[in-house]
């Protein structure tokens, strides 16, 4: 079963040397952007230069850099879903140095009447999918101990947030009613693709996560509601609160 899948007690048989040579260490903040039109926003904004790229058969990955108040800030476009979002880290930390990223997609409304106005900082997710559960023993929770960290952040600024565990699962289309009420049940606020692997994969490997969400689809009331998916998913306001926490970390 696939909650057997964690093993640390034998070698891992491939090594990412193989495919990138020696780790290098360029950037050690990086964004993961989700929006093309906001990475493009980035690229036309600042003065990018490219550190490296993610291969991949589907094609190239290119991993950009700009200096933000002197210092190094990475970014690339990631996939969406947990499995590739992960794994995009580990090759990122690999070939840039990154350690710590910050991560600020969308997600789907579980309770509007908590996140209506507000951005989502996770604190736990639950594992409805496959990668963390080869980088973590299996539980139904991981905890996102990162919220801490972007909760003061969003005090400071004055940005209203709501604080809650979230839902994470690959699989958007079987989304079903009775799921909804069990996640909601256990205090679930949102549902997305890609905080549970990603926190595993940054727990595996010491690597800090900062991630916040803005709400756009909503399922509160039974019924899936579209309207503001588009706006979450290409926020500008939301990159630039991206832009501002790298600069605190």
């Amino acid at each position: 079963m696939i909650t057997d899948s964690f093993d640390n007690q034998t070698k891992t048989l491939i090594s990412l040397e193989a495919f990138y040579g020696e780790q290098r260490h360029t950037a050690d903040r990086c964004l993961l952007v989700f929006s093309r039109r906001l990475h493009d926003e980035l690229l036309g904004r600042f003065p990018c230069r490219q550190i490296g790229e993610i291969g991949s058969v589907n094609g190239m990955t290119p991993i950009w850099c700009f200096d933000l108040d002197g210092r190094p800030l990475a970014f690339y476009l990631s996939p969406v879903g947990s499995t590739m979002a992960a794994q995009y880290c580990i090759e990122a930390n690999w070939i840039c140095g990154a350690t710590r990223f910050i991560l600020f997609g969308s997600a789907g409304s579980l309770d509007a009447e908590k996140t209506a106005g507000r951005y989502v900082l996770p604190t736990e997710a639950y594992r409805d999918e496959g990668m963390s559960y080869h980088y973590a023993p299996p539980a139904d929770y991981i905890a996102v101990p990162g919220h801490r960290t972007v909760a003061e952040f969003f005090r400071e600024k004055g940005v209203p947030y709501a604080e809650g565990r979230v839902w994470t699962t690959d699989a958007f289309l079987r989304e079903t009613s009775g799921q909804v009420a069990r996640r909601r049940a256990e205090g679930c606020i949102a549902v997305e693709m890609e905080i549970a692997g990603v926190q595993a994969v940054c727990d595996f490997y010491g690597f800090s996560l900062y991630a916040f969400l803005e709400t756009g689809d909503s399922f509160s009331d039974e019924a899936y509601t579209p309207e503001g998916l588009q706006e979450a998913n290409h926020a500008a306001y939301k990159l630039q609160l991206a832009l501002e926490l790298a600069r605190r970390l």
